[in-house]
């Protein structure tokens, strides 16, 4: 009988001697500031990383202290795990309940990576796959998609529509041939990002980039913007969505692809549950940022070369997210470069 991808790590042992955060910050220039921590765990002569990435600032500058109680010697990694779900991450309620996912996600990621340290095994090694060349595209802040092409002639790119789009600016980026996926940031509520339904907006996405995933569109709160994508829910995927296998199965038709963070399923065996639920049941994916600074970025660059290498994985390096193009790095298919021991990238 086969394994189940969770299983193979889940008996990990896991030592645990301290806890500590190192805070991580840029101003973007597109008007906020990005901050995320790293989680390091130590034990047994290792230590393992994970990121949160919390997107509110203050969340980064006032963690919780003490630190959360995990240390010690744990029988396998489900076992820590499993404390942590059952811990308050948070001083307070966080703004979005999404927050105690990401903040969870980097407390696993860094123990299973102090756990495959420990044992002297990579990811790859313990889950019986192999890393392979990983395609990305790029999301920049602003849409500067033709000075990007101008230094990365083939870079592919992921894109958020707004209202404020018109025509022409969509003819000159129909024109380069180059985008991936269009997000319509239509599943979000209360944030900087959101992006009402807009008939004209769909329309333009939907007919003038026939080949283009369509992203998380609103569905629900303007009949007119539904019919317009009626014809091409073969194209939409969904991310913001998503936080669980029940989601998945709880989506308003079966899609044929899904946008895939970590960090918003929280724990190890919930993201490797939906790896093996969308491998089952012939669902594509791909895999998505969160505008990582530390060693996160990399770990969901592992994972996306070991699970949907060729999709249009957000993912690229930082690089990317940076206002101006700049020369010198790394280009699509990036190499996964797996240390020997443990979760990361080298």
């Amino acid at each position: 009988m086969r394994m189940g991808l969770y299983a193979r790590v889940a008996g990990l042992p896991v030592e645990v001697d301290s806890v500590s955060l190192e805070r991580r910050a840029i101003e973007t220039g597109s008007g906020f500031t990005r901050a995320t921590t790293t989680v390091v765990l130590r034990g047994g002569g290792e230590e393992g990383v994970g990121e949160d990435v919390v997107y509110d600032p203050a969340a980064h500058d006032d963690p919780p202290v003490p630190v959360p109680a995990v240390s010690g010697s744990w029988a396998s990694f489900d076992d820590l795990s499993r404390r942590l779900g059952e811990l308050e991450l948070f001083r307070e309620a966080p703004p979005y309940p999404v927050y105690r996912s990401y903040r969870r996600w980097a407390y696993e990621s860094a123990a299973l990576d102090l756990a495959l340290r420990q044992a002297g095994r990579s990811l790859a090694d313990a889950l019986g796959r192999e890393a392979r060349p990983l395609r990305f595209v790029a999301s920049p802040r602003s849409v500067s998609v033709s000075d990007w092409l101008e230094l990365y002639p083939q870079l592919r790119f992921k894109l958020d529509p707004v209202s404020a789009w018109d025509v022409a600016q969509v003819e000159l980026l129909v024109g380069t041939g180059a985008v991936d996926v269009l997000d319509l940031k239509g599943a979000y509520r209360g944030t900087r990002v959101d992006q009402p339904p807009d008939p004209r907006l769909y329309r333009l996405v939907a007919e003038r980039f026939p080949a283009a995933w369509i992203e998380d569109p609103n569905l629900d709160d303007d009949p007119e913007c539904a019919a317009i994508l009626e014809p091409h829910r073969d194209r939409i995927t969904w991310d913001a969505v998503l936080h669980s296998v029940e989601d998945v199965e709880r989506l308003p038709f079966p899609p044929r692809t899904i946008n895939v963070k970590p960090s918003r399923f929280g724990s190890v065996s919930e993201l490797f549950a939906v790896y093996e639920y969308c491998e089952a049941n012939g669902i594509g994916m791909y895999g998505g940022g969160q505008f990582e600074l530390g060693p996160g970025r990399g770990q969901i660059q592992y994972l996306a070369s070991l699970f949907h290498p060729d999709g249009s994985n957000d993912v690229a390096p930082g690089g990317y997210n940076e206002p101006e193009p700049r020369a010198g790095l790394e280009e699509s298919p990036l190499d996964p470069r797996p240390t020997p021991v443990g979760f990361r990238r080298a």
